[in-house]
């Protein structure tokens, strides 16, 4: 009995923060989405709570897949990466041939209910492959030019897939997130400044051959130019944040959702929170988001203390992951950046990027866990 007290005073092997916010974040998109897809809902399926619905059985899913997640050891997904990221690769070939076209773009396989867009399952994938090279390979990768270009020629694969989908947004997702990784590691600047140069021609590139994307760029600088035409989205969006003032129009009291503004459910649900929560409600959600980040890259750090290198790198990249998709989310909501298809993590509907990214908390509580019970061996091993 006294190993699992002290003073009165039990010892928690589980990141009870951590777990909170999750909580937090995920009953407020759960209320944000009930309030923005009510008239979407009605009008595309005559039933108001047709994403409510979806959503709460994603939230049940991933509740289920918790009780096994939380009991794999992080030895099971270092041996497994390599074969975790050729799933990932083929998914990404399968829904090129036979995926569900939504606004023109190949993004999701249809299994039944079930909406699988492999997108999300890429970038999950990709960094349990990058922690596992990392943690084997670190002084190749800092020493050696070709050592830190192999993942990265990864990355190149798997963008190359997606830019197909077209996906632009979960490409720039990736690589922000693998040369931040990288950074982590220790590799050279001037590494850094050859393939940033070389990312920004290719992104470049890519935006000048494509007309709409040349198109939202120059919608995204002035979007009142043409705000019932390229620049409407992003109109819209800044009507909604301008509403919601500082403490908002009240929860359910939105009127850009009322097929004013699209995508209101998923892509562009921080602009109803604006409206309906004001800046308060902005402002806790953010942050949340940004403790959770942060408590990500604190078991990262704890991980490495640890010599539990491959957890380290693992829990970095999924901290990075969360900041940089927030951001780039956040960004296009407000006209900061150009428009993307990118959601909002754990607030968005949407059920491949929530089950996913609750499957990134999950491995986070699991790191955190070996963690705490590397400083109590006293606990019996089958705990």
């Amino acid at each position: 009995m006294n190993v699992f007290f002290k003073k009165k005073n039990y010892i928690v092997l589980y990141d009870r923060v951590l777990v909170w916010l999750t909580l937090g974040l995920c009953i407020t998109g759960l209320v944000m989405v009930t309030s923005s897809s009510i008239p979407i809902g009605q009008i595309l399926y005559h039933d108001p709570f047709f994403f409510v619905k979806r959503e709460i059985f994603y939230f049940f899913l991933i509740f289920l897949l918790s009780f096994i997640l939380l009991r794999i050891p992080m030895s099971f997904w270092e041996k497994n990466s390599n074969l975790i990221l050729i799933i990932s690769i083929f998914l990404l070939t399968i829904v090129l041939l036979i995926g569900k076209s939504v606004h023109g773009s190949y993004r999701w396989i249809n299994i039944g209910i079930l909406h699988i867009q492999p997108a999300e399952i890429c970038k999950i994938s990709s960094f349990f492959y990058i922690s596992n090279y990392l943690s084997r390979k670190t002084n190749e990768v800092r020493n050696n030019f070709w050592g830190f270009l192999k993942p990265i020629t990864i990355i190149i694969i798997q963008s190359v897939l997606l830019l197909a989908e077209p996906d632009l947004g979960t490409v720039i997702v990736l690589f922000l997130t693998t040369l931040s990784v990288l950074f982590l590691s220790g590799v050279k600047i001037k590494q850094f400044f050859i393939i940033i140069f070389f990312v920004t021609l290719i992104i470049t590139a890519l935006v000048l051959f494509e007309p709409y994307r040349i198109k939202r760029i120059l919608s995204f600088w002035n979007p009142w130019k043409d705000p019932f035409g390229n620049g409407y989205q992003l109109t819209q969006s800044l009507i909604a944040l301008g509403r919601g003032h500082f403490f908002g129009q009240g929860l359910g009291n939105s009127i850009q959702k009322l097929n004013y503004l699209p995508e209101a459910h998923s892509d562009f649900i921080f602009s109803i929170i604006g409206e309906e929560l004001g800046y308060i409600g902005c402002f806790l959600i953010l942050l949340m988001i940004f403790f959770i980040s942060f408590r990500a890259m604190y078991i990262g750090q704890q991980s490495f203390e640890k010599k539990q290198v491959f957890s380290g790198f693992l829990a970095c990249s999924i901290g990075l992951w969360f900041s940089f998709q927030t951001l780039i989310n956040i960004g296009a909501v407000t006209g900061i950046l150009p428009t993307k298809g990118l959601t909002l993590p754990l607030i968005s509907y949407g059920g491949s990027s929530l089950i996913v990214n609750l499957m990134a908390i999950c491995i986070l509580l699991r790191i955190d866990f070996e963690i705490r019970l590397s400083e109590h061996q006293a606990f019996p091993k089958g705990i």
